[in-house]
């Protein structure tokens, strides 16, 4: 029993890693395919559905689902499911433009405080620092009211907050990097400040950035619905999942399909996020075992 117990405990482990890895490859692949699906089928909807976005049709006010209208209609009379896919196409552009702002306020930045230190760390990390002391969406709001109400503006101020993490990462990464031996030979060569950067250490010092770009994606949709839901992001009659939740909130008794729609599709989008997210973690993480 004790030579058996050896011989299959080692192996019990690596079986249940392999397992755990395929139905996390697996998950992935499927986040993946919905975001991926999503995306493009919120682009063709004008194409694949009957009726737009913005169409109404008073004598269908709050209908339920039919062969008509597939998920029913909002309390105007227009069809939920274009008004839904259009959301998608919204809701996706916005988190990809705050993420954008993220990346190209914050990587620089964190670069730079990495690579050189002294005053430029100094200044860099306290204002990182700063931003990060305050609420995410209350930051947001603050910069929104300053930029004025709208899905752009308010895109712009989330990536604004959200940029310290990505500062964070890039200079933490950076500050490992910087002192790698390929490094030190490079600028034994010749090679100048600008080549170290672009051809050494950023390279190198991304793929936490990598990591985080997925679970960042899902932060910037749930913060949208958010500002969208309080008005400061998308403005009527344009449709997102937030805008659309707000809207159907006052008739939850009466038709709480109209709010539970978007509301599903936002879990389940950043679900797949936050999934993708993960296993890029796992996957590019040398010391997870599942490279």
């Amino acid at each position: 029993m004790a030579a058996q117990a050896e011989s299959t405990s080692p192996s019990a482990p690596r079986g249940r890693n392999l397992l755990l890895g395929g139905r996390g490859s697996r998950r992935a692949v499927v986040s993946f395919l919905w975001i991926a699906g999503l995306a493009i089928i919120s682009v063709l909807a004008p194409l694949l559905l009957k009726h737009a976005p913005y169409t109404q049709d008073y004598g269908a006010i709050l209908h339920p689902p039919s062969a008509a209208h597939w998920l029913g209609t909002d309390d105007l009379g227009r069809d939920t499911l274009a008004r839904l896919l259009h959301g998608a196409q919204l809701s996706l552009y916005a988190s990809l433009l705050a993420v954008s702002v993220a990346l190209l306020l914050g990587l620089p930045a964190g670069i730079a405080a990495g690579f050189f230190g002294g005053v430029v760390d100094l200044v860099i990390s306290r204002i990182v620092d700063t931003l990060m002391s305050f609420p995410a969406i209350v930051l947001a709001i603050a910069v929104t009211a300053a930029l004025g109400i709208g899905l752009t503006n308010s895109m712009i101020a989330l990536g604004f907050v959200f940029s310290p993490v990505i500062a964070r990462l890039a200079r933490a990464q950076t500050l490992v990097v910087k002192n790698e031996p390929y490094v030190e030979v490079a600028r034994g060569f010749g090679a100048s400040e600008l080549d170290l950067v672009v051809r050494h250490v950023l390279p190198n010092a991304i793929q936490p950035v990598l990591v985080q770009i997925p679970l960042l994606l899902a932060a910037a949709l749930l913060a949208e619905a958010g500002m969208s839901f309080v008005g400061l992001g998308v403005q009527p009659p344009q449709p997102s999942w937030g805008s659309m939740i707000a809207r159907a909130y006052g008739y939850v008794q009466t038709s709480p399909l109209q709010m539970v729609m978007p509301g599903v599709a936002i879990a389940i989008t950043a679900l797949a996020f936050n999934t993708v997210g993960e296993y890029l973690r796992i996957r590019l993480d040398p010391k997870s075992g599942h490279r």
